[in-house]
């Protein structure tokens, strides 16, 4: 392990346990977002429709249990 590497650990050690969980955070944000490309205004378009439908209480929502079952069960 490089100095560098020990020092910024080290450090990031000693934060408070609020700023180390964020630290954390966006460590692990930095792994997944490197390689996921940028949604077209298309989709931005659809997912804040999407959104107020449910905020607006118009889509109707399926607990994710119930979606697994029948995604299970359409597979046997």
């Amino acid at each position: 392990m490089s100095k560098t590497l020990e020092k910024v650990m080290s450090d990031a050690l000693e934060l408070p346990p609020a700023l180390r969980a964020f630290m954390a955070e966006k460590l692990i944000e930095s792994l997944d977002s490197s390689d996921v490309p940028a949604l077209s205004s298309k989709w931005k378009t659809e997912i804040r429709r999407r959104s107020m439908e449910i905020d607006q209480g118009i889509a109707k929502l399926h607990s994710a249990d119930a979606v697994f079952k029948k995604a299970f069960a359409s597979l046997s």
